[in-house]
């Protein structure tokens, strides 16, 4: 039987955060995809999981060498993803069944209409980059004003009618994000940069991302299969079954869970040492399968656990929350611990923040006190 304490060394392991990982797109595949609705804590995360790598290193992955690809991703969120497997997610990710539509009725597209507005999307990006404003008069001229109504709640004012069909459209394989331009967002189509791109068979697909979430994830369930991805935990359980003996049936702490077959090696040594992880890295660690009793013990619960703080990680567990304000180019970081921190874990501290400071490519300094920030939204 396996303990919590060895799938928490386990994924540290796999992650990168206890042993650093080659480059950023064996980073990125180790986590089943790294959050990026905020990129510089993408950048964060995968460059801390690289020895003696800095944003810049993530950025030339991204932008230049086009290695990765920043699109949407699990639960319809932002993420980067290796363009290697980008086949793979857009199989799987259009083969999730249809949610709710959460807009109101006079808002929705029709089956139809959305239909033409992928076509639009794809076609208008297949030579271009352009920003959400000028992909909008594309669409609009390939399907109609109604396309581009104000009609949607949005943070500042209405966005046009087609964009409730975004991150559909990266499901398709039509949409991923370009380069900014001018501090404004574009689009792009992937097939502009990566040759021969054609999503797999949904089957397939699928067939291929359970074992790569478990291994990044495992041992793991259907139900946190599900939560990972919003889709239905019915939905879920058929997937598992269908895939039969690629899956092995493990015991966890006497809770049943499954990991890829053949994969069930666990670390020998419990975890160890002092991490700071940033902005929702400690939210795909948790949402990808660890139960928040586990993974938030004592004050944790509920200090960090309401909100999207950054972690202090030590021992593999949620030990405090942190906060790094920048000027010019010294950074200023703030933890909060909610454990004691020996004189060794201190020291860890300290290292941790250095390497918080190089990533970042900055000079740091430490203050240990209460964060008086609220969590990202």
């Amino acid at each position: 039987m396996m303990t919590w304490s060895q799938v928490h060394a386990r994924r540290l392991l796999r992650h990168g955060l206890t042993a650093p990982h080659a480059n950023a797109v064996e980073v990125v595949a180790a986590m089943a995809g790294t959050h990026a609705q905020v990129m510089s804590a993408a950048e964060l995360a995968i460059a801390l999981r690289m020895k003696e790598a800095t944003r810049a290193d993530v950025r030339a992955a991204l932008w230049e060498d086009r290695d990765l690809v920043k699109t949407y991703g699990p639960r319809g969120t932002v993420h980067l993803l290796p363009a290697r497997d980008l086949d793979m997610w857009v199989g799987a990710l259009s083969a999730l069944p249809p949610g709710r539509d959460p807009m109101p009725p006079e808002v929705r597209m029709t089956p139809e209409q959305t239909e033409q507005v992928l076509v639009a999307i794809g076609d208008a990006l297949a030579d271009a980059e352009l920003t959400a404003d000028e992909l909008t008069e594309e669409i609009v001229a390939r399907t109609g004003p109604w396309a581009g109504d104000p009609v949607m709640e949005a943070f500042q004012g209405k966005w046009p009618r087609w964009r409730q069909a975004t991150a559909l459209a990266a499901f398709r394989g039509v949409l991923c994000f370009g380069p900014t331009r001018d501090r404004k967002v574009t689009y792009t189509n992937p097939r502009r940069h990566i040759p021969g791109f054609r999503p797999l068979d949904g089957t397939e697909a699928l067939a291929r991302l359970v074992p790569a979430y478990l291994h990044a994830y495992g041992p793991s369930t259907p139900q946190r299969f599900a939560h990972w991805l919003n889709a239905p935990v019915t939905w879920a359980r058929e997937v598992f079954a269908s895939l039969g003996d690629a899956l092995e049936p493990v015991e966890v702490e006497g809770a049943s869970a499954w990991v890829a077959a053949g994969d069930a090696e666990m670390p020998e040594e419990p975890p160890r040492g002092v991490l700071l992880l940033p902005y929702f890295d400690g939210y795909a660690y948790r949402v990808g399968n660890v139960p928040p009793e586990a993974m938030y013990p004592g004050r944790a619960a509920e200090r960090v656990l309401p909100a999207n703080f950054q972690y202090l990680v030590v021992d593999g567990v949620v030990a405090g929350l942190w906060h790094q304000r920048r000027s010019g180019r010294r950074i200023a970081v703030t933890v909060e611990p909610l454990v004691p921190l020996t004189a060794a874990y201190r020291a860890a501290l300290d290292e941790q923040v250095e390497r918080v400071a190089t990533v970042l490519e900055g000079r740091a300094g430490l203050t240990i006190g209460e964060v008086t920030t609220g969590g990202h939204a």
